[in-house]
């Protein structure tokens, strides 16, 4: 095996626990990985630079490659590139500045009410391990949290009396957010069974405990929301985002107005949160295909 093959290998298995990325996504990113190397013709990845990326595209611009899959190739390629920088691989990234081609934007995948009930039941309640981690899902969807957000919180953010939680999200800006009834159910077994049996007498500070007693880690919990998604045979890419997603879209079909919607998914830009907007309007414009004599 070639040092670039051992590289592409330990990108897939990284980018699939870091990002919950589906099989496709991994096949189709391992397949332009591949590509890319058999087109180096055995310049090692290390060695690439600006010039050499650009050559690339031109060469596959030539046949009539789509602005999609262009697109593609190149946020595989960043992060890639990320990925051996993060590991002292290489210094500078040689997509860095590239350009994108221009996309219409794709609407993300979320969850029907339907697929999150199915997703929050699955875990088994009697093991501490499920307690843990249907608190950790009802808390994801209660609040619209990023899995940094969820990861990193400490067991003071924490507040089951007064029904809220405190988050620290991007730029390290503080936001308070109301807790649901149903939440707070399962944080309070959480907090009451499984923490104390988790911590085994030690001392951590973060709210969500591995198995071993220490923080969850972004990682770990990936690898828990695709197995639970892969019981409830849900058939769709599944990560920690999508209960985000899911917790924005379904406040909006309910009537929330976007402001408030804005400042609970601490959205600096309010653009950012007109995207469920969208969302809601594509699921009514398939309802009304579907059901209507003239749709």
């Amino acid at each position: 095996m070639t040092m670039n093959n051992k590289l592409i290998d330990q990108f897939i298995d990284f980018y699939w626990l870091s990002t919950g990325a589906s099989q496709n996504t991994l096949s189709a990113y391992r397949s332009d990985l591949n590509i890319f190397s058999k087109w180096l013709n055995e310049i090692p990845f290390k060695s690439v630079n600006k010039k050499l990326v650009q050559d690339y595209f031109s060469f596959r611009k030539e046949s009539n490659l789509s602005a999609a899959s262009q697109s593609r190739i190149l946020t595989c390629l960043h992060s890639f590139f990320q990925y051996l920088i993060d590991n002292q691989l290489i210094n500078n990234d040689p997509t860095d500045q590239m350009n994108y081609p221009k996309l219409d934007k794709k609407l993300p995948v979320f969850l029907n009410i339907q697929e999150v009930e199915k997703l929050m039941d699955t875990p088994d309640i009697k093991s501490i391990f499920g307690q843990r981690d249907r608190a950790m899902l009802e808390l994801l969807y209660s609040c619209g949290l990023r899995v940094s957000e969820l990861i990193n919180l400490s067991f003071h953010n924490i507040n089951l009396k007064d029904e809220f939680v405190r988050v620290h999200g991007k730029g390290n800006k503080e936001r308070m957010l109301p807790l649901g009834e149903i939440a707070i159910d399962y944080l309070a077994e959480y907090e009451k069974n499984s923490r104390p049996t988790l911590l085994k007498n030690g001392q951590c500070d973060s709210y969500f405990l591995s198995n071993r007693g220490s923080a969850m880690s972004r990682q770990n919990f990936f690898y828990i929301i695709k197995n639970y998604a892969s019981l409830a045979e849900i058939d769709k890419p599944i990560s920690p985002h999508s209960l985000r997603h899911a917790f924005a879209t379904h406040l909006v079909q309910k009537g929330a107005d976007l402001r408030s919607v804005q400042l609970m998914l601490g959205h600096s830009d309010i653009s950012s949160t007109q995207l469920y907007t969208h969302i809601q309007n594509a699921q009514l414009k398939i309802q009304h295909q579907k059901h209507h004599p003239r749709g």
